[in-house]
């Protein structure tokens, strides 16, 4: 499979009148949202994109239904874009099926239409796969990964749209706790914003306030707060604590998570994972805990924590104060 960086793609794009296929593959939604404009914008003209933008999923639908969209004329637009979300979903079909998809898109592929370009998109693909092995060699392949190099001007730049702003070192060091997920540095960059107010964003607030995702998940601490488990919780908040994670920070990591609990009680109901992802503006595999979890706290004890993490917060920030009691404060109260 030819891969190529975000920065390349660009490139190639640029240097292209039409492709016939792209594949998006990794778990990064900040810069899968980035490459779908840029492919919008690259291919549609703004007056179309209402008719000429398609998406589906291939949950959803079948192949023949994908090349048979493909092969429809666009409607007052000289080219269509249409994009094929969750890819992955066919390696668990049946050998039978897996085989008959792959023919129907080889042969789709033997003459592609002119004016279509299908976008395949993929948290990860088994590279022993027919389908993989097929969409390596028929179409541009981007992977949705950036080293240090090319994510912090990639920060800078949300950060000047939040009216924040922050050196490129502060940027690097949030990239490296976040392992370089951009969509994960947004959501830093929402909490550090709002923390620093009108200053510049320091070293000392992303130590303070971001939880790296090497040492911790939230998601762990939901479950036991959940289940109101309040021995449990105290062990957990005691490692987290013996390990050096900052109260402030893991205040500010359990508010945004009882925020986002919040919001997927609010999803209608049967919302896909990847339409979830996008409203919540989180990693498929995030959301899909968010809503598992949404459904065993009712919104009560979610917003009754809401206001005991406010609380908490305000605490911290006092200065001179038992923070380890704070924290074991809030855990009762969580918990109660």
């Amino acid at each position: 499979m030819a891969e190529v960086s975000v920065e390349q793609f660009q490139k190639k794009l640029e240097s292209r009148k039409t492709v016939p296929a792209v594949l998006l593959l990794g778990s990064d939604t900040f810069l899968r949202d980035k490459l779908r404009a840029m492919l919008v914008e690259k291919f549609v003209p703004e007056a179309a994109r209402e008719w000429a933008v398609v998406r589906l999923t291939a949950k959803g639908v079948s192949a023949d239904e994908i090349v048979q969209q493909a092969q429809s004329l666009p409607m007052l637009a000289p080219q269509q874009v249409i994009f094929v979300e969750q890819a992955e979903a066919w390696e668990k079909l049946g050998d039978k099926a897996r085989e008959e998809l792959v023919e129907t898109l080889e042969k789709y592929f033997a003459d592609p239409a002119p004016f279509t370009i299908l976008v395949f998109e993929a948290e990860h693909l088994d590279q022993r796969m027919k389908l993989s092995k097929l969409l390596g060699e028929k179409a541009l392949v981007a992977m949705l990964t950036l080293g240090e190099e090319l994510g912090v001007p990639f920060v800078l730049q949300m950060a000047r749209e939040m009216g924040s702003e922050l050196g490129a070192a502060c940027a690097a060091q949030l990239l490296d706790l976040v392992n370089n997920d951009l969509a994960r540095a947004r959501m830093e960059l929402e909490k550090l914003a709002t923390y620093a107010g009108t200053r510049r964003i320091t070293p000392a607030d992303i130590d303070a306030l971001v939880i790296s995702s090497k040492k911790y998940d939230v998601w762990e601490l939901a479950d036991i707060l959940a289940m109101r488990k309040r021995d449990r919780a105290m062990v957990f908040l005691d490692n987290l604590l013996r390990n050096g994670e900052a109260p402030p920070a893991l205040v500010g990591a359990l508010a945004w998570m009882y925020r986002k609990l919040l919001e997927a009680q609010d999803l209608p109901p049967h919302t896909q994972a990847w339409q979830a992802a996008r409203q919540l503006m989180m990693r498929t595999d995030a959301v899909e805990q968010a809503i598992r979890q949404s459904r065993k706290i009712p919104r009560a004890q979610l917003l009754d924590g809401l206001a005991a993490l406010g609380e908490a917060d305000s605490r911290l920030k006092k200065g001179k104060i038992d923070q380890r009691a704070v924290m074991e404060f809030l855990v009762a109260r969580l918990t109660a």
